[in-house]
């Protein structure tokens, strides 16, 4: 799972209702295209002189690197396969269980190698903090301007793709009757059993729960402290399991209640209705909380042409189905509904949200991740 992804990656939706060997540095040189087009400074398809010719440099380029992208997040899988077989580029996929923190570091210790990602996965509160260090390269995608202002970088640095719903995930071959609520997780009958998607501080789905345990316990955006006293509560009740919930875990029933996006977790009643496990997915109905992850591409991409048509696959409806084969809520999902471009069958699939969420914004996102690191281990210690 990629349970390390940090937190941050809310701050998408605010208007929403809107080392290894190294080969020394490149040669500038090297990003130019048969038509002397700079790949790496491109800022849309345009600069190459359209889709054809950036699809042509990529082809030449050959391969995508990419990390912290498992294959069973989201569809993951099938994203990867359907981008090498449609363009017939080499997808090198090391460390799918890295952090947004840990993609980062690779830009940063990895400057110059061929083994540096060319693009990235993260929370929002990464993306900002990347923008700022001037680690990412500016590109706009065909459907730049379908994507919501409050979901992207202004100047192009990043833009949100995909997001879900905090959820509650049970499975109901091991727990009698499966909570709905956070209230409902402190109730006795739950001991020991439920669990997160690895460490709040580094885990942006256990980040979010947090943040929607606060909301549940008359916390706000501006105060996450109360979705931390919720965990105190649920660790001294003896209900917090430490055990971070995996496939693996669920499916053994180590973790058979598990607090976790809406799409992972709709993605184990999928996976595993005919290996024991009957998983049942609920919104909370006392602690909504809804988050995008960001896309955004390495100012030193050592395949830029490659890292460019990523993105470009990426925001195609093409991409933004399969996004939503696998449970997750893509970002152009109302432009693709009003254009008849989405897949239908897999908009019904989705859990059911009731109401219209809120966001955080940037300045909220960073404060909840400090207080976070400030106050988590002492409050489930």
């Amino acid at each position: 799972m990629k349970a390390t992804r940090i937190a941050g990656l809310t701050a998408s939706l605010i208007v929403a209702t809107a080392a290894l060997a190294g080969c020394g540095a490149k040669n500038e040189d090297a990003a130019l295209t048969a038509t002397g087009v700079n790949a790496a400074t491109a800022t849309s398809a345009a600069d190459f002189g359209g889709m054809d010719a950036l699809i042509e440099a990529a082809k030449k380029e050959g391969k995508l690197h990419v990390i912290a992208l498992p294959p069973d997040w989201a569809n993951y899988a099938e994203v990867l396969e359907a981008f090498k077989a449609k363009y017939g580029i080499e997808i090198e996929s090391e460390n799918p269980d890295a952090s947004s923190s840990e993609e980062i570091d690779a830009i940063k210790t990895r400057k110059g190698q061929d083994r540096a990602p060319d693009v990235l996965d993260i929370g929002v509160a990464y993306a900002l903090s990347g923008t700022k260090e001037d680690l990412f390269a500016p590109y706009k995608v065909a459907n730049w301007d379908a994507v919501p202002a409050g979901m992207k970088d202004p100047n192009g640095n990043w833009l949100n793709d995909y997001g879900g719903y905090v959820s509650i995930g049970c499975d109901a071959a091991r727990i009698q009757v499966c909570p709905t609520s956070f209230a409902d997780l402190l109730k006795p009958e739950y001991k020991g059993k439920v669990a997160l998607n690895g460490n709040p501080t580094k885990s942006g789905s256990a980040y979010s729960g947090v943040f929607a345990a606060a909301l549940a316990n008359g916390g706000s955006f501006d105060d996450i402290q109360p979705g931390m006293d919720f965990f105190t509560k649920l660790k001294q009740s003896g209900n917090f399991n430490p055990v971070e919930a995996t496939p693996a875990t669920v499916q053994k029933g180590e973790t058979p209640i598990s607090i976790d996006w809406d799409y992972l977790n709709a993605g184990y009643a999928e996976q595993f209705k005919d290996k024991g496990v009957d998983f049942k997915v609920a919104i909370p109905s006392d602690g909504k909380f809804a988050n995008y992850y960001a896309q955004a591409i390495n100012k030193h991409a050592p395949h830029p042409a490659a890292a460019r048509l990523w993105q470009e696959f990426l925001f195609s409806a093409e991409g933004q189905n399969l996004w939503l084969k696998g449970y997750a809520r893509p970002v152009l999902l109302p432009t693709m509904i009003s254009d008849g471009t989405v897949d239908k069958a897999a908009v019904a699939k989705l859990p059911v949200v009731e109401g219209d969420p809120t966001f955080p914004t940037p300045e909220q996102v960073t404060a909840a991740k400090n207080a976070l690191a400030a106050g988590w281990d002492k409050a489930v210690s």
